[in-house]
C-alpha cells in the first residue's frame, strides 16, 4: 500500500510540472543587422589632394529597413544622408562626396542606422592621398642628414 501511495504522490508532482502547448513561447530570432558596403572607390584607391571624391555605398537591412547612412574621414563625421522616398527603406544606395585633404592615408568609414539607431558594423576602406603637383617625395621618407657621409 505504501509503494502504491507513494507512485501516486509521484504521478501527481510529475503533473504539476506539465504545461500546456499554448504556453509554451517560442522565442523568435532578432532579425539580421543592417549592412553597408563602398562599391565606390576601390579599397587602396590614390587621389589627388583637392579631388572632389565620389563615393556610392549601399546599405540594406532585412528587418526595419535603413534611416540612414554615415560617412566618417579618419573617425570624424563628414556626411550623412537619409532616403527621400520614405523613414526606412529595405536597400538605400547613396553617393556621397569627400574633398580629398591632406596628403598620406585616410580612413573612410561607412555605418547604416535603422529608424531606432541600430548601427550596423562599420565598412571601412583606406584612400592614399597625393600632392597636386604629383611629387611623390613628400610621401616618402627621406633619409636623415645624419646618416649620410
Amino acid at each position: 500500500m505504501r509503494k502504491l501511495l507513494a507512485l501516486l504522490l509521484l504521478f501527481i508532482l510529475a503533473g504539476c510540472n506539465l504545461t500546456l502547448a499554448k504556453d509554451i513561447v517560442t522565442p523568435t530570432p532578432p532579425p539580421p543587422m543592417p549592412e553597408v558596403r563602398f562599391l565606390y572607390p576601390a579599397n587602396e584607391s590614390t587621389v589627388v589632394e583637392g579631388t572632389d571624391l565620389q563615393i556610392d555605398l549601399v546599405a540594406s537591412d532585412e528587418g526595419i529597413g535603413i534611416a540612414r547612412v554615415e560617412l566618417l574621414v579618419d573617425e570624424q563625421p563628414i556626411n550623412e544622408r537619409g532616403p527621400e522616398v520614405s523613414a526606412a527603406v529595405p536597400v538605400f544606395t547613396v553617393r556621397m562626396n569627400w574633398l580629398a585633404q591632406g596628403q598620406g592615408r585616410h580612413q573612410l568609414t561607412a555605418i547604416a542606422y535603422r529608424p531606432d539607431n541600430t548601427a550596423s558594423d562599420p565598412a571601412t576602406i583606406l584612400v592614399n592621398v597625393l600632392p597636386p603637383n604629383g611629387d611623390l617625395t613628400a610621401l616618402t621618407p627621406q633619409p636623415s642628414e645624419e646618416g649620410t657621409n
